[in-house]
């Protein structure tokens, strides 16, 4: 038996204390002694919605490399993942011991050379209502769809452009929602978003070039929108990047950056439903959802917003409960309130896994 001293705050309500029995909760003090006490707020374990566990510098890692990945995300207070698409199967990691519960989407779909090389599953449009279909069928729950990227076509006009034709997006998202699945899709671009609008997409990821009607309209819908933060915030060496060869979509990445305060702050100020993910893999570090969320506090996002997010409101709006009588202990402690210091969430006092510490 473990006694949490509290408080503790879970999608219902605050609670002063709880224990936990056989690796479930319980607000109804138990007979017995504890055999540890841990002191501090805790709260539903945290929740990286955008993650690519097993995806490295060399695009599909081995199984170690995955583990270890998947357990420093666990130890930095996530107990719950969605892994947005990886190059191979992950599935064989929900045998494994200490990783946090993680929904798998598969691979990201794409159109050839329309997005990081060796990444996704490379297909033409015509193709992507069956594939859709496939990777739903495959997945738990989720697909994952690149919904634009720059097209290098243009030379020096280059720039950020849709990768599919809207009537095809239609169908790939119905051919998802008929198998089961809800769609999340990469996008930066503006001009993409209304097509992800008319087929009726699920989630939006980044959605850096979101207009403000745009976003009244995705919080009227209910679409979950994922802000990247600190993905965003890479935007500027991007556009260093694209220099003189890409002048237009370096321009337009460069000014994504300049905004990205003030459009986050946005996102929450028109009242999306906000969920929070750190895109740790490949180019940004695992473990790092802690400085994502302080991110978006500094962009402006209430700081009881974006805990929310990350903890018992981001659950509840994937289906999942956040610490019911009975209910697994999957939980983070921290010896403060990171809704009035959100420091702490840099430092977990513990980490509970199905009951167990960490």
């Amino acid at each position: 038996m473990i006694h949490l001293t509290g408080p503790v705050i879970t999608g219902t309500g605050i609670h002063p204390e709880a224990w936990i029995v056989g690796g479930r909760i319980t607000y109804v003090k138990p007979e017995g002694t504890p055999s540890q006490t841990i002191g501090g707020t805790a709260l539903p374990g945290l929740m990286d919605v955008h993650c690519h566990i097993g995806l490295g510098s060399d695009i599909f890692v081995d199984r170690e490399t995955a583990l270890a990945q998947a357990r420093t995300v666990l130890d930095s207070g996530v107990t719950l993942a969605r892994d947005l698409g990886t190059p191979g199967d992950m599935t064989w990691i929900d045998t494994e011991e200490d990783v946090p519960t993680i929904i798998h989407c598969g691979r990201h779909i794409a159109r050839p050379k329309r997005y990081l090389r060796g990444i996704a599953r490379e297909i033409e449009p015509a193709e992507l209502p069956q594939v859709v279909a496939e990777e739903a069928r495959a997945a738990s729950g989720w697909v994952k769809l690149v919904g634009d990227w720059i097209d290098r076509s243009g030379g020096a006009d280059s720039d950020l452009a849709p990768l599919w034709p809207r009537e095809i997006l239609v169908e790939a998202v119905q051919a998802a929602h008929e198998n089961g699945a809800k769609v999340a899709v990469h996008t930066f671009a503006t001009e993409t978003i209304d097509d992800l609008l008319v087929a009726g997409v699920d989630d939006i990821e980044h959605g850096t070039g979101m207009t403000s009607d745009q976003m009244t309209e995705v919080a009227k819908r209910g679409i979950l929108v994922t802000p990247t933060a600190n993905q965003v915030a890479t935007f500027i060496d991007i556009a260093n990047h694209a220099g003189t060869k890409y002048p237009v979509y370096g321009k337009r990445m460069r000014e994504m950056y300049e905004n990205r305060k003030e459009h986050m702050a946005a996102m929450a100020d028109a009242g999306i439903s906000l969920l929070m993910g750190s895109d740790s893999g490949s180019t940004l570090g695992f473990g790092t959802l802690p400085t994502e969320l302080l991110t978006c506090i500094d962009a402006g996002i209430p700081a009881e917003t974006v805990i929310a997010a990350a903890s018992w409101e981001g659950r509840a709006r994937l289906g999942f409960d956040a610490l019911p009588e009975g209910g697994v202990a999957d939980l983070v402690v921290y010896a403060e309130d990171p809704r009035t210091n959100p420091e702490v969430l840099l430092n977990p006092t513990a980490v509970v896994l199905g009951g167990r510490v960490r």
